[in-house]
């Protein structure tokens, strides 16, 4: 196999990593605090090749050696976190965060954690009968409470008793409303991703950081303040922040960087037949 084939092969399957990328992007673009996923490339090993000394001509410009590519591929997949538009639902348990933040999720029985930007959260039963703050999937959100016995902040489950409503405001702390009294039920916690690149998408929604990286590397709590402008929405939710317009345009941008790489690879083809068809 010469290397114009294998240089069209491994850009190939490249640009196919990126149009499925690309779909993946689209057909997410109506989901909730669904976050844009991007490719970064690079070259692969590009090598430096002498010409005798007989190619180098009177009145030649160009230098004598050149570089040979083999291609390009995909070498990592980030979410993109920028802020997605702001939707009004009007219900006590749809929030969204402002800012550079992610909800905190436990995924597991083994306490293991997610991160989302799915604030499309509902109240359900927990496994010790207690109404909690779950999403979608019933992973309970992560809360910090402020234990009776020793006064520090704890981890723990938003529970929501019979006759509360529930009012979140804009700093994260959680409260419980009845008609005659209100109680203190805890505050949201909330990640910053200092590192996107390093987590690991499970779905459509939730993040968790692969086996072997330092959380705290990963991810840092967050206070929302006026300093960081983190804040919370209650009553609403963040959209996905896909652009379709920028999408299908850089799709078409691919398509076309595909069918030209297929091309080289069927003009290499049809040159190796005749060559190979070449009598002496």
């Amino acid at each position: 196999m010469n290397s114009s084939m294998i240089n069209a092969m491994v850009s190939m399957n490249g640009l196919q990593q990126k149009l499925d990328l690309l779909a993946d992007n689209i057909a997410n673009v109506n989901t909730v605090g669904y976050k844009r996923k991007e490719a970064t490339f690079e070259d692969l090993l590009t090598n430096a090749t002498v010409q005798p000394e007989a190619f180098n001509q009177k009145g030649r410009l160009t230098p004598l050696d050149f570089t040979q590519g083999w291609g390009a591929k995909m070498t990592m997949v980030q979410p993109n976190l920028s802020q997605g538009p702001m939707q009004l639902t009007n219900k006590d348990t749809d929030l969204a965060v402002e800012g550079n933040a992610m909800f905190e999720v436990v995924v597991d029985a083994a306490g293991n954690r997610g991160y989302t930007r799915n604030g499309a959260f509902q109240l359900t039963v927990g496994a010790n009968g207690d109404t909690i703050l779950a999403t979608e999937d019933g992973y309970p959100v992560v809360s910090k409470i402020r234990d009776a016995t020793t006064g520090n902040l704890v981890e723990s489950n938003i529970v929501v008793p019979e006759g509360y409503s529930l009012r979140v405001n804009s700093d994260g702390s959680v409260l419980g409303v009845s008609s005659t009294k209100t109680i203190e039920l805890g505050s949201i916690k909330l990640l910053h991703a200092s590192r996107p690149a390093a987590l690991t998408a499970v779905n459509d929604n939730l993040f968790v950081v692969a086996n072997g990286i330092n959380v705290d590397d990963v991810v840092q709590e967050v206070i929302p303040d006026s300093d960081n402008l983190i804040s919370l929405r209650q009553g609403y939710l963040e959209q996905s922040n896909v652009v379709l317009t920028d999408e299908v345009t850089e799709l078409i941008n691919v398509q076309r960087a595909y069918q030209l790489a297929a091309r080289a690879l069927s003009s290499s083809d049809t040159m190796m037949s005749l060559a190979n068809g070449l009598r002496a």
